[in-house]
């Protein structure tokens, strides 16, 4: 369980980004079909994105 965990951790860390940007590109650029796990995927990976921010903002408020 432990494996599966850091796994997705080293995931979600260098490719959060890859997907917020490239998933629309994909969608209205190349014409991917649009599905739903890849849509919940994206939403993922954006709150993610968003609480990193906030996380930033929080430390740097305290200092």
């Amino acid at each position: 369980m432990k494996d599966i965990y850091g796994s997705a951790i080293l995931f979600f860390y260098f490719l959060k980004w890859p997907i917020v940007v490239g998933l629309p590109l994909l969608y209205y650029g190349y014409g991917l079909k649009n599905n739903w796990p890849m849509n919940l995927l994206w939403l993922f990976c954006l709150a993610l994105i968003f609480k990193d921010i906030y996380t930033l903002l929080k430390s740097r408020k305290r200092e």
